[in-house]
């Protein structure tokens, strides 16, 4: 089985020296989608890295039911490519790194791979483009000489066989940067240039394809959270940071290495080759020494990027180019090698449950979906001092709850982080005060997560803290204490 490469390896040197470049965040009424900026496109990874995945026909219904209509590959697995064909879903597949050197030194090597693994399925599969290699300039095996002259002859046997509408590209980790801060000063590794940057972009250019880039805040946030605060890595509010080279204003970590990827391709002279976002994503569960690692994390990170895509324009650099996104990835896969991380990327477990809620279509951000995913949406009552429950009912409003059988010790860490790094407000549950008792872990909790839910706007995934939250629909209370709305008292 081919797979994905681990993320793990990628350098934190370059990422450190990405530390406080954000870009501005503006969430665009879809009023003003339809009548402004075209939208970006939202694709999901689909890795096969485990041993316990749907069949590909099961997956391609999921995608299906889920409005994820572009996906990529990291093969041309055959049984995968023949349950997408038909069905409408554009496809990235990928020729890994492995046969780059073969490729590259073999013009009739890449015309049968074409031939067997391109040609047999198109057009009945949608496949668009094709990935070759990826992240080739940190491929330990050295493959980095053979990448541009393997572009160019996969690209040869495409136009051989009438399939030249496919692109050619290869995803670039943000490593390949030499600078990032101030993403106005971005730059290449000098000695990346001119053996091969230039020339794939050169490529790109003339084919008129795009450069693919894997980008995880994650990985800068988690080396440098004591100076990038949170907000920014997960494209929440946050008051921005002014580019000193531009003077453009930022409050997207993500947006921020990106536009140092456009800076840099401007350096040199190649600022009219459009870039797409290939690989990014947040992990749901991680090591200790894996800051920022979780599923509330996760969820707000890809829910708020799925909005910032299909409701806004582009970067603050080229505010006229729309993101085109594939999150990482569909599934968690329980193969991976490395840290806790990589085996909790998925947005959905093996069993097609969802890891955690968030949407991928421009109808499901206009429901404002912000329901856990496999918890009970029934409303539940909450239990005043005098053992009596309170039901009071409001229409159209919800609100966050503990879930009393996540257990005391997660409820407690979701109680910490809610009133400490979240912000929520909890002093209504200090002593002597309205909503102290019953003072019991799960009573505490669910004021603070709610204070939290309310003040994060009820966003997807601003109601889970790993399983301990959920959301209801009848305002909860004990004794005099009401729960906020709307961020009220």
């Amino acid at each position: 089985m081919l797979c994905a490469p681990s993320k793990n390896h990628r350098s934190m040197a370059s990422l450190r020296s990405f530390t406080l470049s954000f870009l501005l965040l503006s969430f665009s009424a879809l009023s003003f989608f339809h009548a402004s900026f075209a939208a970006g496109t939202i694709g999901v990874n689909y890795g096969r890295v485990a041993n316990n995945l749907p069949t590909p026909a099961e997956v391609v219904s999921l995608l299906k039911s889920q409005g994820i209509n572009r996906v990529k590959l990291y093969d041309t697995n055959s049984d995968v490519l023949t349950a997408l064909a038909n069905s409408t879903i554009d496809v990235v597949v990928a020729l890994p790194n492995e046969l780059l050197s073969s490729v590259a030194a073999d013009q009739s090597f890449a015309d049968t791979w074409v031939k067997a693994n391109i040609s047999e399925h198109f057009p009945q599969t949608k496949i668009e483009a094709i990935a070759v290699g990826n992240e080739v300039f940190v491929d330990p095996k050295n493959t980095t000489p053979f990448l541009v002259p393997a572009m160019k002859n996969v690209y040869n046997s495409l136009v051989k066989f009438n399939l030249s509408s496919i692109k050619i590209s290869s995803p670039i980790a943000l490593s390949a940067l030499q600078n990032s801060y101030p993403s106005s000063a971005g730059s290449f590794k000098t000695e990346l240039i001119g053996p091969a940057i230039k020339p794939m972009l050169d490529f790109l250019r003339q084919t008129g394809s795009y450069l693919m880039v894997n980008a995880y805040p994650f990985f800068a946030y988690a080396a440098n959270s004591d100076v990038i605060s949170l907000d920014y890595a997960l494209l929440k509010e946050n008051p921005g940071v002014v580019d000193s080279g531009n003077g453009l204003k930022y409050h997207s970590l993500l947006e921020a290495q990106l536009d140092a990827v456009h800076s840099a391709m401007s350096a040199i002279q190649y600022n009219d080759v459009k870039l797409v976002v290939t690989e990014t994503g947040w992990p749901s569960l991680g090591d200790e020494a894996e800051i920022g690692a979780g599923e509330a994390n996760a969820a707000a990170y890809n829910g708020n990027l799925v909005k910032r895509v299909l409701t806004g324009n582009g970067t603050p650099l080229r505010p006229q180019e729309p993101l085109d996104v594939y999150l990482f990835a569909l599934f968690n896969e329980n193969e991976k090698p490395g840290p806790t991380s990589e085996r909790n990327y998925g947005l959905f477990y093996p069993n097609e449950k969802r890891v955690y809620d968030v949407p991928f279509t421009l109808e499901q951000v206009g429901d404002g979906q912000s329901m856990p995913v496999n918890k009970s949406s029934s409303p539940v009552p909450a239990v005043q001092s005098d053992g009596k429950v309170s039901t009071t009912s409001t229409a159209g409003q919800t609100w966050c709850v503990a879930n009393g059988n996540a257990g005391a010790e997660k409820l407690q860490a979701g109680l910490d982080y809610a009133c400490g790094e979240g912000g929520a407000d909890c002093r209504p549950i200090q002593v002597g005060s309205v909503c102290y008792s019953p003072s019991t872990v799960e009573a505490h909790a669910s004021y603070a997560f709610n204070s939290y839910y309310q003040k994060k706007a009820r966003g997807a995934g601003t109601c889970d803290f790993g399983g301990a939250a959920y959301v209801v629909t009848q305002q909860p209370g004990f004794g005099n204490c009401k729960f906020p709305t709307d961020g009220g008292v």
